[in-house]
């Protein structure tokens, strides 16, 4: 058996002076008022598995209003192995553990992969493009070590070149040597992306069809260097963008931003051929975003051959009754789930009798 999270303490965290979760192995159930601290304890569960804060929170807004001092910690266990995972969280830093040595936030992925869900998600397909680019990162940091690094120099050197394009008078010279560091990361970074997408893309058709009862889905990726290079080795996809970068140049250089590369490239889903965005019903919109969690949680367990962690956080009241039943006939198939919600009623007996619940 895998890892799985047994315990969360938490001292100062947002709203919460000090608590103490003991997690089922199967099923726990947070229960409790709005603003009752639920999805602040999903929030520390997922910064202790993934590094980072689905809500993007600075280290002050970490801390509970007045505190100097936060902390967080889970213990995992499965396998015959303990693993103890915590973040000190002062005002301007946040200080990460794993087995009491200090690491950075970067080393955190690979101990147990978390799938989060929120209802901010359902948004997902109406949204700009960067969220839908977002979560196919998101879930790529924890699945590859590397994926963080070659995401972060590649958007760095995005934002020097803009600052380049700013300027008054734009040194080409220059300029050339940023396209070159550019077309080198934005090509690993496109491979890398790619690669995942398609181990992605069949596992979300298959989960669309079963919830949306034969509907067909497809899901594609639309770059904005071409079609043509999504299956181009490294060193092709860096040529190409090299040579469409400075065919571009003057129109970069009068909107004075980089306006081509994987930045800009978009996740586009289609029902029967029509683009979801513009012409699929809420509920269908729904059913694609269930269908992408669903599938990350598949791929997880592929990619690290261990149950990953579930979160959802406050998804079941923004479901229809066929949308939770989905859910919860595939949670039902030994994953640890820990679930939010405000009304119990959601969930049918069998599901209450087998969940452990905690109230707030």
């Amino acid at each position: 058996m895998g890892l799985r999270v047994t315990q969360l303490e938490l001292e100062d965290f947002r709203n919460l002076e000090r608590r103490s979760v003991d997690f089922s192995p199967s099923i726990t159930l947070l229960a409790g008022a709005n603003a009752s601290g639920k999805t602040n304890t999903v929030e520390a569960l997922q910064l202790l598995t993934s590094g980072y804060s689905f809500r993007k929170s600075t280290p002050s807004q970490l801390l509970r209003e007045g505190a100097e001092r936060g902390y967080i910690h889970a213990r995992l266990e499965g396998g015959g192995r303990v693993v103890d995972v915590a973040c000190e969280i002062e005002p301007k830093r946040r200080t990460f553990y794993k087995n009491t040595k200090k690491c950075s936030a970067k080393d955190m992925p690979g101990t147990l992969f978390s799938v989060l869900f929120n209802p901010d998600d359902l948004f997902l397909v109406k949204r700009g493009a960067s969220f839908r680019r977002d979560e196919i990162d998101s879930f790529a940091r924890q699945a590859n070590p590397n994926y963080d690094k070659v995401l972060s120099t590649y958007l760095h050197t995005v934002e020097q070149r803009n600052h380049l394009l700013k300027e008054e008078r734009v040194d080409e010279a220059m300029l050339d040597v940023w396209d070159d560091s550019l077309a080198l990361g934005g090509a690993t970074l496109l491979n890398a992306r790619h690669r995942l997408f398609e181990r992605l893309q069949e596992k979300v058709v298959n989960a669309y069809s079963e919830i949306a009862h034969g509907e067909e889905l497809t899901m594609e990726y639309e770059s904005t260097l071409g079609d043509e290079v999504l299956y181009l080795s490294r060193d092709e996809v860096r040529d190409r963008y090299r040579e469409m970068l400075l065919q571009g140049r003057q129109d970069d250089i009068r909107r004075q931003q980089t306006l081509l590369g994987p930045h800009r490239d978009d996740i586009v889903f289609k029902i029967a051929g029509r683009e979801a965005r513009a012409y699929a019903s809420q509920g269908q919109q729904r059913s694609i975003v269930l269908a992408l969690k669903l599938a990350e949680v598949v791929l997880a367990r592929e990619l690290v051959d261990e149950q990953p962690l579930l979160l959802l956080d406050d998804v079941m009241s923004e479901l229809d009754e066929s949308r939770r039943a989905a859910i919860l006939s595939f949670i039902e198939n030994g994953i640890q789930t820990i679930i939010t919600t405000t009304n119990l009623g959601y969930f049918p007996d069998e599901i209450l009798d087998a969940a452990r619940v905690v109230t707030y």
